[in-house]
């Protein structure tokens, strides 16, 4: 462990910009982490601070030290984390936040299940298709579909979903099916929350604006409406599968069907991860993705 000696405590004076900050994120003595620190020093045979009565700064070595270290402490954290829960029940609140229909559908009853296997969490699910401030709402996770916004939140991947253009037979008998995208402009698309589809076209990403008799912020409304012909819809496979199978519902331009999007867990950066929503992200990745 002599390689080991130092790191930790190089790691939080660089995190602090101070060895009294230093020794209160790790509970110890602002003596015992000069201590330490000095002696990686010697060890490294390099200066990794600046130290002066006012502040403490990285040297050029420092820096570089710190971007490699930092992730090993934070691995180590963690390891240690996983390793003292492994033997308690994950238990307590998790508050968790999805689109209303996907919710409904889809994660609400796998919910469920995390509980049955699960009997000390409890659960409080917020089904809105608005975007919550995860850190001011104290929400654990949130499920997002399809193409994430930068933010400095932490996401993962639990599944994919496609989107389908579709009508009814009878919509398509009596205004024709499109073939290319152009002919989008002579037929009457039922439009969502927003009025440009997304396609692929000769391998480049392609949005076009529809236009159409009904709009409607609800999928539900939407596929309603196609089934009984009045439109075009673009919507996601779960909203449209079970009519493409039974043939109520035909897709069209298929040639031009956008790639796969992403369904994810979204939650606030935190190296110390609950075991909790750890557990249910592990959880939902499992069975989404099967």
């Amino acid at each position: 462990m002599a390689n080991w000696e130092g790191v930790s405590e190089f790691v939080a004076v660089s995190e602090t910009n101070s060895f009294t900050g230093a020794a209160k994120k790790l509970n110890t003595s602002v003596a015992q982490i000069s201590r330490r620190v000095s002696a990686l020093e010697d060890r490294l045979a390099v200066k990794l601070l600046h130290r002066t009565t006012r502040k403490v700064t990285l040297s050029e070595a420092g820096q570089l030290y710190f971007q490699q270290c930092k992730h090993l402490v934070e691995g180590l954290e963690l390891a240690e984390i996983a390793v003292t829960q492994m033997q308690s029940s994950p238990k307590g609140l998790l508050k968790i936040t999805a689109p209303v229909t996907y919710g409904e559908t889809h994660l609400a009853p796998l919910l469920h299940l995390f509980l049955e296997q699960y009997p000390q969490v409890d659960l409080d699910l917020h089904l809105t298709n608005q975007k919550l401030d995860l850190i001011e709402q104290g929400v654990d996770v949130a499920i997002r579909l399809g193409r994430l916004e930068d933010s400095s939140l932490i996401a993962k991947r639990l599944s994919s979903r496609q989107l389908y253009v579709c009508a009814s037979p009878t919509y398509l008998e009596r205004s024709g099916e499109p073939h290319t995208l152009s002919e989008l402009n002579h037929h009457s698309c039922l439009i969502g929350s927003f009025e440009h589809w997304r396609f692929k076209d000769q391998g480049k990403e392609r949005s076009v604006r529809v236009t159409g008799r009904i709009k409607c912020n609800s999928g539900l409304s939407l596929l309603d409406a196609a089934k009984r012909d009045l439109g075009l819809v673009q919507l996601p496979d779960y909203y449209v599968n079970d009519a493409l199978s039974c043939g109520e519902l035909v897709e069209v331009l298929s040639d031009y069907r956008d790639d796969k999007e992403g369904i994810w867990a979204v939650y606030p950066q935190n190296r110390n991860l609950s075991p909790k929503v750890r557990l249910l992200i592990d959880f939902l990745s499992e069975h989404l993705g099967s």
